[in-house]
């Protein structure tokens, strides 16, 4: 589809015009050849977004026009972004190349006088109370909550943003919250934009298993180098930006289309929002920059084969396998791993003479104490937090 092909060159040019940016790499990532790729990257440096387009589309505008004609671009404008405000339109304005800008006020004014302002609330800002110092240190990941489709199916919306940038690096109709469904969506985004470091997500499946219990998901992740961390219990706040992105697709698509046929449908809306989202929609937490200005690609590409626990071990590690109901038998005791470690080895380190830490591939997952476990045959003993950290901090880095 159009829309998609200008999206993908638009992604495309984005991350490749970023210092260091790998060109090749990349164009191997969104499937396009290298002379391709220098192509619509030479025409963006020329002509900017203008430059991917098929074929020329008229500038949204132009310097020295009048204040007329400023005002009918404002309202242009108010009538596509219906719940953008004076500071986002002008930004816009001032994007496009407009030079006589009139400030946000004098916007919300235009706005106003021509009777298109909002009747409803609009939705707040969520006060954010950190931020991750580069792109792909931190991921959120969730799902939206499902809507029904015609045929009286179900969508349920997967979304996932850059801590640092706000950058929407998914958001797929999905046709249920399985862990299988995920993962696929995962691997597309990351043979695109790389691997992260971390993803924080919620405590509710598929994410996690209640009780600090991991997941197969978070397993899966661990083997590829991802560390997946999950929010306080009933605490959304937690997940500010996912919540936040949330309201605005909410706000800003969802409530305004009355039916939705399909997940190819969904889709093609989904497509349409994310590219306004993260190429044109101005963010008032980035100062009015788009989240596309602050990202780049992880330089963590998505390995041709998803690694063996066994090969994160050397030779010197003693490696036991997890036992059918979750725990891991050593020097005649029972120690509690995770029914997700069902069948999988870990790697075991001596710390002193009655102290061993539990490894599952680069990741701590605590240490075993003789001093303090039983040999009763129905006790399974907890893994204790390593001495001067809590369990998984200080662990190997992943690679």
């Amino acid at each position: 589809m159009e829309t998609d092909k200008i999206t993908q060159r638009r992604d495309f040019v984005f991350l490749a015009s970023k210092p260091g940016a790998n060109v090749r790499e990349l164009a191997r990532r969104f499937g396009i050849s290298p002379p391709t790729a220098y192509k619509w990257l030479g025409r963006y440096r020329e002509e900017g977004l203008q430059g991917l387009q098929d074929r020329s589309r008229r500038p949204l505008g132009q310097p020295n026009k009048s204040r007329a004609e400023v005002e009918r671009k404002v309202v242009e404008l108010r009538k596509k972004h219906d719940s953008w405000g004076g500071r986002k339109l002008r930004r816009l304005l001032q994007n496009a190349g407009e030079t006589e800008l009139p400030s946000a006020t004098t916007v919300h004014n235009m706005i106003r006088r021509n009777g298109l302002l909002s009747q409803g609330r609009r939705p707040r800002e969520a006060p954010q109370s950190f931020e991750r110092s580069q792109p792909n240190e931190l991921w959120q990941m969730d799902f939206k909550g499902h809507f029904e489709m015609a045929g009286s199916k179900r969508c349920h919306p997967l979304t996932a943003c850059d801590d640092h940038s706000r950058f929407n690096l998914i958001l797929k109709a999905c046709q249920d919250e399985r862990t299988s469904t995920v993962q696929e969506c995962l691997l597309s985004c990351f043979g695109k934009y790389g691997r992260p470091w971390a993803i924080l997500c919620d405590n509710g499946s598929p994410w996690g298993r209640g009780a600090g219990a991991a997941s197969a998901l978070e397993v899966w992740l661990l083997r590829l180098g991802v560390e997946m961390i999950h929010g306080r219990p009933l605490h959304p706040q937690t997940q500010g930006k996912e919540e936040r992105f949330h309201q605005t697709l909410k706000h800003e698509l969802l409530s305004k289309t009355t039916l939705w046929r399909d997940l190819e449908h969904c889709d093609l809306e989904f497509a349409q929002f994310r590219e306004t989202y993260n190429h044109v929609r101005p963010h008032r937490s980035l100062d009015l920059d788009c989240p596309a200005d602050r990202y780049r690609a992880s330089e963590r590409t998505l390995p041709a084969t998803i690694p063996d626990c066994l090969s994160f071990y050397g030779d010197a590690q003693e490696v036991r396998k997890v036992k059918s109901k979750g725990e891991l038998m050593f020097k005649g005791r029972s120690f509690t791993i995770g029914r997700a470690f069902i069948g999988e080895s870990v790697a075991i380190n001596q710390f002193d003479e009655l102290r061993w830490e539990v490894f599952y591939c680069w990741k701590s997952l605590g240490m075993i104490d003789l001093s303090r476990a039983t040999k009763s045959k129905n006790n399974y003993n907890p893994l204790l937090a390593p001495p001067g950290r809590l369990a998984g901090q200080g662990e190997q880095e992943p690679a």
